[in-house]
């Protein structure tokens, strides 16, 4: 018995090395996403900087991992094996999750996640303990003051953060302007000696709070000292930033990266209980049994001792943060989960990662509606003078950057002075939410949703919000359903559950691997929004919309053979399958024509006069070819959901027959497309003309057929919309090739 549990000892800390990797994969955004989007310094600069401050603040911790002890459960009504179920099904549920939303690239709280595991664990052993022993309830059991206090910790941090972002960056921006650069003479030292003394102020009450050398007596001192410190460092940080100005230093740059570093430190040194303090709370509850409970056993041995507070040994927090610094500078989902809140909020427009909502566009429309009553109410030289200090086109930003350096500055500065205040209020403000909402905040202020963007920016906003609350369900119920299975099913159930882990995760792997490399393809796009000269613009659009009108031929060519196949053999669950492509697909068509229009605006007249109708005629191809699809593909669906007769085996015959060489068409046009090859254009054509005609002839028997009332007509409505639809097909295929050409080449004879 002692084997198996030492067994599971060692696979909590193995999912724990995982369980650092992904938590990192997560809070990188955290302290990354305002360095990394204002191009502060290079990349590997900032990794380096923020590498150190992950490292000393992992480091310097003290270990205190109360919330893995006796946060959630009361470890003194539960026994060693019921602590053990726990603890396992928290760390199986964790891993899996953050590595699902680190996948789609959306930033979540590790300490949501693991409050809520511990909760939807324990609930599940509680509930089984109140049963068997009528002398036990449920609050003997629970600690639920903490997960309420996590609850009101989301509410607060998401409208605390974004009202103050958008204040502070609204004054900031209107002290500086985007043009900052001729507004600091001497501002900048006082901007600089405030934004470094919160810097300070941050590290000292929530990066160092925990750390091993902040005594009880430290702590004293500082609080109590704590308004000396703060003046001495204004005054001090002032006068040297000045300098620093006066020396050609980019004094922003410099608070960038000390706020960077500062939020690193504290990330590791406060949030490293997320990822290990499970494991220790395992390892400590397994020493104990081992030396006093061997003899009542695993089911009779109560963990008491897990009142008390422990220290982790150094060589616990030193490989914790050397395996944090590792994930930090190698792991590709970091980046992805970074890319996404510097998209949403960059200052320029560009391809949209999200989509338009019914609440995104009530929120956008009310706004307005807000924003206009009030600016009526505003002098017109007062509105003149504030939209004179708010000139995007004056914006200095480094090539490449989401926003300016002014910005991303208020985003470290706001963030660390929020966290620093829930501290010392006892508030549980999450780092992730303070970040995340401070940085959208901001980037209202700075008017970088704009009519045209707005609308989409709210879109991923909700959505990662909506992300947030669903971590603490998912979390919640995924685990107490783990601690039952485990609790019921045994060492059975504990490898399954392991193996059924273990497979997600390397299911994830793949998944990920697949959509990076689809995600590879649009680079062009990329380096397409990042050009100004026209003529390489045009090259960049001609190869963007080979690669994205491809995908289009692509897509057409197997759902319209998924379509007409289910049809003839009445696979419902084909058409659903083709009907749920052809919905995702024509979101896929707006988000290209919207990057399309970006990229055009880009490209000077007479290319837009010689090309740019090509372009737009060869969009709007694509788009009817989709819906043509989409059209045939929701009758069929109908016809064979409402089980009402099929077609005879001559209709069948026929259109399969038809279909086949249709599908035939767009494989060999997608072919030619993607190898920007149309010498062979005449035949493709004339291939065309002739499938038109053999659907006309279709067309014509059918309606025969209904005259000498041969048939249902029914299966004859359904038959001619197909054939119909087929036609647009074959038509929008080769027109699209068309114009193609005649946009992919200079000779567009």
């Amino acid at each position: 018995m002692e084997t198996i549990y030492l067994c599971i000892v060692i696979f909590l800390f193995a999912l724990a090395i995982f369980d650092l990797v992904v938590g990192v994969s997560n809070d990188a955004v955290n302290f990354l996403n305002s360095a990394v989007g204002a191009k502060s310094a290079s990349f590997r600069t900032v990794l380096i900087i923020a590498g150190i401050g992950v490292f000393v603040g992992a480091s310097l911790s003290n270990g205190m991992m109360d919330i893995a002890r006796h946060g959630i459960y009361q470890p003194e009504h539960f026994y060693f094996a019921e602590i053990m179920c726990i603890l396992l099904a928290v760390m199986l549920t964790d891993v899996v999750l953050l590595d699902v939303f680190n996948s789609m690239g959306m930033p979540t709280s590790t300490t949501v996640s693991l409050v809520f595991e511990l909760l939807g664990g324990t609930l599940a052993l509680a509930l089984i303990k109140v049963n068997q022993n009528d002398a036990l309830n449920l609050g003997d059991l629970i600690n639920t003051d903490k997960a309420l206090s996590v609850i009101m910790g989301i509410f607060l941090s998401v409208v605390i953060a974004f009202f103050f972002g958008m204040l502070v960056q609204w004054i900031t921006r209107t002290l500086f302007t985007f043009n900052y650069k001729k507004h600091m003479k001497y501002s900048i030292g006082i901007f600089g000696g405030i934004a470094a003394t919160a810097i300070i102020y941050f590290m000292l009450i929530k990066g160092f709070k925990d750390t091993a050398f902040m005594t009880p007596e430290n702590k004293v001192w500082v609080q109590q000292n704590t308004w000396m410190l703060v003046g001495c460092s204004f005054a001090f940080f002032t006068i040297l930033m000045q300098i620093l100005h006066w020396c050609k230093v980019n004094v922003f740059k410099v608070i960038v990266l000390l706020g960077t570093f500062s939020l690193a430190m504290a990330f590791a040194g406060n949030d490293l209980v997320n990822f290990i303090g499970v494991p220790l709370a395992g390892y400590s509850s397994f020493i104990d049994f081992t030396t006093n409970g061997q003899a009542v056993g695993p089911d009779g041995f109560l963990m008491t001792s897990l009142l008390g507070s422990a220290r982790t040994p150094w060589y616990f927090l030193f490989g914790a943060g050397l395996i944090m610094v590792i994930a930090l500078s190698t792991s590709k989902k970091a980046h992805n989960v970074i890319k996404t809140s510097v998209n949403l909020s960059r200052q320029d427009e560009g391809e949209e990662t999200f989509g338009s909502t019914p609440i995104a566009r009530t929120l956008v429309r009310i706004s307005m509606n807000v924003a206009n009553g009030i600016t009526k109410g505003v002098p017109e030289g007062l509105k003149d003078w504030i939209n004179k200090r708010f000139r995007k086109d004056e914006a200095i930003i480094a090539d490449g950057a989401a926003f300016d350096l002014v910005r991303a500055s208020v985003n470290l500065v706001l963030a660390g002075l929020l966290i620093a205040l829930g501290t010392s209020m006892k508030l549980p403000l999450s780092t992730t939410y303070v970040t995340f909402m401070v940085a959208m905040g901001t980037s209202l202020s700075d008017r970088a949703w704009g009519r045209d963007s707005a609308v989409y920016r709210i879109t991923g906003v909700l959505s990662v919000i909506g992300g947030w609350f669903i971590t603490a369900g998912a979390a919640f119920t995924i685990c107490f359903i783990v601690a039952l299975i485990i609790h019921f099913g045994g060492t059975i159930a504990i490898v399954v559950m392991i193996g059924l882990a273990v497979l997600s995760l390397i299911r994830s792997q793949i998944i990920y691997k697949r959509k990076k490399q689809k995600e590879q393809k649009s680079e062009t796009l990329k380096q397409l929004m990042q050009s100004s000269d026209s003529d390489e613009t045009l090259q960049l659009m001609r190869q963007h919309t080979r690669e994205e009108l491809t995908k289009v031929l692509e897509y057409a060519e197997n759902n319209f053979n998924l379509t007409v196949t289910s049809f003839l053999h009445e696979n419902l669950r084909g058409l659903r399958r083709a009907m749920g492509s052809a919905k995702f697909e024509k979101q896929l068509i707006k988000q290209m024509k919207r990057s399309g229009t970006l990229a055009m605006s880009k490209l000077d007249n007479k290319t837009v006069l010689d090309k740019g109708l090509y372009y737009y005629q060869g969009n709007d191809f694509a788009s009817e070819l989709v819906y043509s699809i989409a059209r045939l593909c929701e009758p069929c669906l109908e016809h064979i959901d409402n089980n009402f007769t099929s077609l005879d085996a001559i209709q069948k015959g026929e259109y399969g027959d038809a279909a086949e060489a249709i599908t035939s068409l767009i494989h060999d046009c997608r072919v030619k497309l993607e190898a920007n090859n149309y010498t062979d254009i005449v035949n493709d054509t004339k291939r065309a003309n002739e499938l038109n005609g053999l659907l006309s002839h279709l067309k014509r028997q059918e309606l025969q057929r209904i005259q000498t009332q041969k048939g249902s007509i029914r299966v004859s409505m359904i038959y001619l919309t197909m054939v119909q639809e087929a036609q647009n097909v074959v038509t929008y295929t080769i027109n699209l090739m068309k114009v193609s050409r005649k946009f992919q080449t200079e000779n567009e004879l």
